[in-house]
């Protein structure tokens, strides 16, 4: 017996030392530190490498060249060799109230910063985040304040033939009261998914701070998986673990986001206390997600009173081919029905070095030529998540007046 309480003590000292290691091994660094002055300090350990940079949305943007376009991707800066091989940056100016993303490039290789804790998904890149200061940079944090609850929810899709995974934000006391409330369908991008706006755009957090500060009203949040080829996010479903890609990846899906969009508004007036009307539905979505709310909002015309177009043309493409134009001149008709039955806010958002900027300057054109009425937001900056996350904490305020 003797024995067996030996062993059984020198097993529990062995996971305790190895519980120690993962909590307090290595050194004691801190990374990023951000200073009183909201500069932010940046350390990585490497002893035997030549050259250690940070890269990310805190410098000033380099222009890269895809298949998309042109578009400004995170700058770089050079880390110094200190004491002990502790590489050390300091960005030179004080760093704007925001949340930013960042990682280290190790002689040409990309890491995570192991000394943070902190980190996001997208598409099939991960990159560590952190929070300066107050005003907008508050308004993505975690305060003491009532907060929203967050679900995942599995729906039936007859228009899929499937179950698909959805994402649902319900504010502050909802579980608590009978209430009814307003509800805004928000889609994601070509390289989201049903995380995206909870995990980069910090949805729960954003709504959770203005329902706090009055600046909105309570409402129901509905995140779904705009890919339809796929059921749910990456690891999520019965795929498996498979690389995520842009554009969802997978096989082709048997119909589209704008066609099934009503197996979502049954799955939620279903399941949820909402308002089943007109004046308390807003749909909006940034980058593909912003073409699919001009689509679904187009398509169901006397569905939403509130529309909100992120970074994306509202108007399909007219160049290229006859198929082109044939669509675009469809969708103006669409417009034209949605004029006539009416709305309270068709809000337009794109960032002036948006590599989409162009397309959505000409779909303005197009919808003041039938006298299509909206409101535009320009803002500094291309397709970014800082952005994104701007246009939603300046939409929601706006929503169900």
């Amino acid at each position: 017996m003797k024995k067996i309480l030996m062993i059984a003590v020198a097993i529990a000292v062995t996971f305790s030392a190895y519980a120690q290691q993962a909590l307090f091994g290595g050194q004691s660094i801190v990374s990023p530190e951000i200073n009183p002055d909201n500069t932010v300090t940046f350390r990585f350990v490497a002893p035997k490498a030549i050259r250690v940079q940070v890269t990310g949305d805190f410098l000033p943007p380099q222009k890269m060249q895809t298949s998309f376009g042109e578009y400004d991707g995170p700058g770089y800066a050079d880390l110094k060799e200190g004491e002990n091989g502790i590489w050390e940056y300091t960005t030179a100016s004080p760093l704007a109230p925001e949340l930013y993303s960042y990682s280290f490039v190790v002689d040409g290789i990309k890491n995570s910063d192991p000394n943070n804790v902190y980190q996001i998904r997208d598409v099939a890149s991960v990159t560590n985040i952190f929070i300066v200061g107050d005003g907008r940079g508050g308004l993505y944090g975690v305060k003491d304040i009532p907060h929203g609850s967050v679900t995942r929810r599995w729906y039936d899709s007859p228009g899929l033939k499937t179950q698909r995974r959805i994402t649902i934000y319900t504010p502050p006391g909802y579980e608590n009261n009978n209430q009814t409330y307003p509800v805004l369908y928000l889609l994601h991008g070509s390289g989201g998914d049903e995380e995206a706006w909870i995990a980069l755009g910090r949805a729960s957090q954003i709504l959770d701070n203005l329902i706090a500060e009055g600046k909105a009203k309570p409402m129901i949040v509905v995140m779904p998986n705009g890919h339809t080829q796929n059921p749910a996010a990456p690891g999520e479903s019965s795929h498996g673990m498979f690389k995520p890609a842009m554009g969802g990846g997978g096989a082709t899906s048997v119909a589209s986001m704008e066609d099934t969009f009503g197996d979502i508004l049954k799955f939620v007036e279903s399941n949820y206390r909402v308002k089943k009307n007109k004046a308390n539905r807003a749909i909006a979505g940034l980058s593909m997600g912003g073409m699919h709310s001009a689509s679904i909002s187009a398509q169901y015309p006397n569905t939403f009173d509130y529309i909100g177009v992120f970074s994306a043309p509202p108007v399909v493409a007219t160049m290229g081919n006859n198929q082109n134009q044939d669509a675009a001149n469809e969708f103006m008709k669409k417009l034209e029905t949605q004029k006539k039955n009416g709305y309270k806010l068709y809000w337009i958002a794109c960032g002036n070095t948006d590599f989409l900027f162009n397309s959505v300057v000409e779909s303005k054109k197009k919808m003041d030529e039938i006298g299509f009425n909206y409101v535009y937001r320009e803002s500094p900056g291309g397709h970014i998540w800082e952005n994104w996350r701007i246009y939603l904490s300046e939409f929601a305020p706006m929503l169900f007046k």
